[in-house]
């Protein structure tokens, strides 16, 4: 009888480690959150038609400048009315320069941080927006101190001639 209580009590100690099941799921769920933001593909905003074009490279993640009909947006945040960018005479313009040398100090995180750091600006213009409106808009980023400007199209098949 002792020799069976004894044996009953070994077969009920044994269990599962919770503290390193915990542990992969911690690590599984940090892998997942970092890997699911890095997307290959931009979408433009449903109100901007940008222009077609045959383009080989894909697009990188930078900084996003948006110019609509009715107005001029940094990383989706409004920043100056296009009716007020046409009208000006100065050729840079103060507001956008200064909410891009502003998200250069917003950074949160190292994916921000690789954005704000290569000095990219990503410019997506409606194409019916006037040339003279996006050249300012890229005078405006140069001056800030973004040397790279690409202007975002949407990517339409080789035609086969």
């Amino acid at each position: 009888m002792k020799r069976m209580s004894r044996n009953q009590n070994r077969l009920t100690s044994g269990g599962l480690n919770l503290v390193s099941l915990m542990d992969v799921f911690t690590i599984l769920v940090f892998f997942l959150l970092v890997n699911s933001s890095s997307s290959d593909v931009m979408e433009p905003p449903k109100n901007i038609q940008l222009p077609d074009s045959i383009v080989e490279t894909k697009p990188r993640e930078t900084v996003v400048v948006m110019i609509t009909p009715d107005q001029v947006l940094v990383q989706g945040d409004p920043v100056i009315a296009t009716q007020d960018v046409l009208e000006s005479k100065e050729p840079v313009i103060s507001e956008i320069k200064e909410r891009l040398a502003l998200q250069q100090k917003k950074v949160i995180g190292i994916s921000t941080k690789t954005v704000s750091q290569s000095k990219e600006v990503t410019v997506l213009a409606q194409r019916t927006v006037p040339f003279r409106l996006i050249k300012k808009v890229m005078a405006s980023c140069t001056s800030a101190g973004y040397e790279k400007i690409s202007l975002a199209v949407i990517q339409k098949a080789k035609s086969k001639n």
